[in-house]
């Protein structure tokens, strides 16, 4: 009965929103919400207490993706209103032609960089938004970049997911490393079918066959640098195969390389003339993205400084609110600690969380170079307000829920589910140990606080059926980033950003094909080349 009654709130919120009238995610998420509630309550005989902290801890918690897409919209209508946006479509077109070319220089290698400096469901919010600007469709958009957006997370937020999330396991620095490049290996493996799959969302399957030389190069660019540095640290393999994969995507498509000259795009629509834009103009254009890329660097690389300014923990001021302890720190971490006198705690990073850093920092420091936004900066901002106010109930009922769910330690309904999950499979646990991660993605919405939550589990399930550690939990990290895919925080910040509405259940039911593809892929690997390589 704790199996079904922790199962059944999931199968009730995909059930909303995918079916033919679906529930828009901003009652589903929050009905849901409702109802695990009252099994708490009602069943588990959860203290009252408890729960209720769980739901200033979720409205606190809701303040990151949401300031998160806030940024990103902000940025994208900047882009679109001084004139960056069409100056860009002109020189992607310029450079190519090729609408499949532009979608790996834009929707792969670029995003794939992006995810390696920030995470937080930044690429797709920054990558989606560029390739709708070139005319493409905005749900087959948001689809195929979700689906790019799994190759590079377990290495997102300069590698955040393997360091952090496995942090608190007491693992050797060794097996960490291990953990990254057995991850590495599957990543590779996988992107040789998740990318071509994500492009058929879009195109059809002929004009992808026709390009899959430049396809694989462009992969495998982004890819293999990826793999190859994991062998020797865990911070930097996406960040830097992303940027190696984007310059050799964009020189390798400039010269035709494994480009199919007679693919029409029947999408896009695209200026037939192939106009000139000058170099400054193009620099012009693109500073607002290069200022974003370099903050975003600067600010995460725990070397150079300012990462450590920006998550200081040394406290600015503290006070007992009654309900809880609000302690803020220096850097402008805002906490609330033993809500309603229990352990649930929660903060949010204003200077460390991409929101006022760097999307709403780079806009209005660049404001003034560009002429066309004189008047409409007003227009910006109330164009932000109305466009993030749904998606603020969606995820407020989406991260209530997720609370809901993480509350009673080992007898949490995710644990619960997870346990039972490994009970079921028992020593063919490696088939099905990246799903479970996968499960955590799907809803916390980041590979991070996933192998934070199934870290230890996956860990116990290793050592009691006498299975790799470090195999089971490079399957938990892979499980982890393929639940990207899928996980409605990310499908609701790509939507907001690209203007759909009420298509988050359509959108699930499109990813779940790649994620589930991407999971036999990982048991793959981890059953027939791990054996030989390690």
């Amino acid at each position: 009965m704790d199996v079904l009654l922790s199962v059944i709130p999931i199968v009730v919120l995909v059930w909303m929103m995918t079916k033919k009238k679906s529930v828009p995610s901003h009652i589903a998420l929050p009905l849901t919400a409702l109802f695990v509630y009252i099994i708490h309550i009602a069943y588990f005989k959860t203290d009252f207490i408890t729960v209720n902290a769980g739901i200033i801890t979720g409205i606190l918690a809701t303040l990151t993706p949401i300031t998160v897409i806030a940024g990103a919209v902000l940025f994208n209508r900047f882009q679109q209103l001084s004139g960056c946006q069409d100056v860009i479509n002109k020189w992607l077109t310029s450079i190519t032609p090729n609408p499949i070319a532009q979608f790996m220089i834009i929707g792969f290698a670029f995003a794939f960089m992006i995810e390696g400096a920030s995470g937080f469901g930044t690429p797709a919010a920054i990558a989606a938004p560029i390739l709708i600007g070139l005319g493409y469709k905005p749900i087959k958009v948001v689809i195929a970049v979700l689906a790019f957006n799994s190759v590079p997370v377990s290495f997102g937020a300069v590698g955040t997911p393997t360091w952090f999330g496995f942090g608190s396991l007491g693992l050797e620095d060794s097996m960490i490393l291990e953990i990254g490049m057995k991850a590495s290996i599957v990543h590779l493996t996988a992107g040789l079918v998740v990318p071509v799959m994500a492009l058929c969302f879009v195109f059809k399957f002929e004009e992808v066959r026709k390009n899959l030389i430049f396809i694989y190069i462009s992969v495998a660019s982004c890819a293999v640098p990826m793999a190859l540095l994991a062998t020797q640290n865990y911070e930097f393999p996406s960040l830097i195969g992303g940027a190696i994969g984007f310059l050799t995507s964009v020189f390798v498509a400039k010269k035709g390389i494994g480009l199919s000259k007679d693919t029409v795009n029947t999408m896009a629509k695209l200026s037939s003339t192939n106009e000139k834009v000058s170099g400054k103009d193009v620099f012009m254009a693109l500073l607002p993205t290069m200022v974003l890329v370099l903050t975003l660097v600067v600010t995460r690389i725990q070397q150079l400084g300012i990462k450590g300014l920006l998550r200081t923990s040394e406290t600015l001021f503290e006070t007992n609110l009654g309900f809880a302890k609000l302690n803020i720190s220096k850097a402008f971490k805002v906490s609330l600690l033993e809500v309603f006198g229990t352990k649930e705690k929660e903060a949010y990073e204003l200077l460390y969380a991409p929101a006022l850093i760097p999307f709403f920092f780079v806009v209005f420091v660049l404001l003034a170079f560009y002429p066309a936004m004189k008047g409409n900066v007003g227009r910006m901002m109330t164009d932000v307000l109305k466009q993030i106010k749904l998606p603020f109930f969606a995820l407020l009922g989406g991260v209530i829920m997720v609370k809901f769910m993480l509350i009673g330690g080992d007898k949490a309904m995710v644990k619960i589910i997870g346990l039972a999950l490994a009970d079921a499979t028992g020593p063919y646990w490696t088939l099905f140990a990246s799903y479970l991660g996968s499960i955590g993605a799907f809803f916390s919405g980041s590979n991070t606080i996933s192998n934070l939550i199934f870290g230890g589990v996956q860990q116990s399930i290793a050592e009691s059926t006498g299975l790799s550690v470090g195999t089971i939990l490079a399957l938990q990290s892979v499980g982890g980033a393929m639940g990207n895919m899928t996980c409605i925080n990310n499908i609701i910040a790509a939507c907001t950003v690209s203007g759909i509405t009420n298509q988050e259940g359509y959108i699930m039911k499109r990813t779940a094909i790649p994620m589930i593809t991407y999971g036999v892929i990982a048991a793959i690997v981890a059953l027939v080349i791990f054996p030989i390589l390690f």
